[in-house]
């Protein structure tokens, strides 16, 4: 039986796992973080493709999955309503999706506390070392750990994030948090807010324990907000002893005065509701958005997947379903030979042009917000200028049918799935419009 040794065991690494192990490949997933990752991560935009892939490695989707809006509301900058349009998806929240495919993986097969050093690859056989001094082999090694992967690193050196110029802040707040006149306004909707230079989006999600009754959701709010590299970035990245945390910073650690900063933008920019919403939140945090294109997906018989490979800016919603359609691929090429060097060839033509044009997507839908910090506005193109907010409506967060130049490449890479032993197509009535 075939090995694989899945890097990462976050939702790419499990999606990763659950297909291979379906068709017939002994897998080992290894995380870095040395406990349970469920009760992390925040509000995500689903599709009906990712919940094909998830029903096809076993995981029953019924209404805890998540959230199904009224609809995406736009409200200006003074809280009135400038357009409404129907919101055909669900919003899910991470630890819902990670518990469902966590408890379909086999749990000996798991592996939590172990932090890739390195590995080699004599061409026939993967040998993983670990930093607690453990190894691993395999026939193939998959990097699913994430932007900073360290397979990445050893096969695709040159392949390296680019800032964006702007950060996310982010918060989920209890539903029972919320005033109730502004819950009803609210909280059924998927509300959207688009000064220039910024852009806002809320939605429900699970509650703790993914927990979807009544009164135990909680509403997530994402605003992204350009930030200069260099300086400023490093300023908003640096805690209150000094210490500068590169890109990224743990949530405890954001300076107080920063956070009354982000507020206090936020009653100058945004919507009455957008403010009120971040005010109830106990612990904003940020992530600073990146780009991330790798030129293979593949080196020897080590391959990358989801944001191992390519990272897109979350405008359109699709990191966790290219993770998803990355591993679907993957799988379906192993499965129809047993030439492994033949199969992550065919999983590289597929999967590589969906990767590309999901990039490309998304830095044009995100181009206004980056412009703002990084280039003077004499030298903006025009998608670099404010985004119509209808445009913006419709163009963030898309389904995947509704995007062309996307649908097309998924429908022919999914024709494998079908050819090889794949479910086809899941029709609960939770995906229907």
């Amino acid at each position: 039986m075939p090995q694989a040794l899945v890097i990462g065991g976050s939702l790419g690494g499990l999606l990763a796992g659950n297909l291979l192990h379906s068709i017939g490949w002994n897998v080992k997933i290894f995380e870095r973080v040395g406990d349970d990752l469920a009760s992390r991560g925040a509000g995500i935009g689903t599709h009906e493709e990712l919940f094909e892939i998830m029903h096809r490695v076993g995981v029953e989707i019924d209404a805890s999955i998540g959230v199904h809006p009224e609809s995406r509301t736009c409200v200006d900058r003074t809280g009135k309503v400038q357009h409404k349009m129907p919101r055909p998806r669900i919003l899910s929240s991470w630890g819902r999706l990670y518990r469902a495919l966590m408890d379909a993986f086999p749990a000996g097969d798991y592996h939590f506390d172990k932090s890739l050093v390195s590995f080699t690859d004599d061409g026939a056989r993967i040998t993983a070392m670990f930093a607690d001094g453990g190894s691993a082999q395999g026939d193939l090694i998959i990097g699913a750990d994430g932007i900073r992967s360290t397979v990445r690193a050893q096969i695709l050196p040159d392949a390296q994030p680019q800032y964006a110029g702007y950060i996310a802040w982010r918060g989920l707040v209890p539903e029972s948090a919320l005033p109730a006149e502004l819950h009803r306004e609210i909280f059924a909707h998927n509300v959207v807010c688009y000064p220039d230079g910024d852009a806002m989006t809320m939605y429900a999600v699970p509650g703790p324990d993914n927990d979807v009754r009544p009164g135990h959701r909680a509403y997530n709010w994402v605003w992204y907000h350009p930030v200069a590299p260099g300086a400023a970035l490093a300023n908003v990245c640096t805690d209150a002893t000094g210490h500068c945390h590169g890109t990224a910073i743990p949530p405890a650690l954001i300076r107080p005065e920063l956070i009354a900063d982000m507020r206090a933008n936020a009653r100058r920019a945004l919507a009455p509701q957008c403010v009120t919403v971040i005010e109830c939140t106990a612990q904003p945090f940020f992530q600073a958005i990146f780009d991330l294109e790798t030129p293979r997906m593949f080196a020897g018989r080590a391959a990358v997947l989801g944001d191992a490979a390519f990272v897109a800016r979350p405008h359109v919603g699709m990191g966790v379903t290219k993770a998803a359609l990355d591993a679907e691929c993957l799988a379906d090429a192993l499965a129809a030979t047993d030439d492994i060097d033949a199969a992550l060839t065919r999983y590289h033509e597929r999967q590589h042009l969906f990767g590309t044009r999901v990039i490309a997507r998304a830095r044009r839908v995100g181009a206004h917000l980056g412009a703002q910090a990084t280039k003077p506005p004499e030298t903006w193109t025009p998608e670099e200028r404010h985004a119509d907010p209808m445009r913006m409506m419709k163009e963030s967060g898309a389904r995947l049918r509704d995007i062309p130049e996307l649908i097309e490449v998924v429908q022919a890479n999914r024709g494998m799935s079908r050819e090889h032993g794949g479910h086809g197509k899941y029709t609960g009535a939770l995906l229907q419009p």
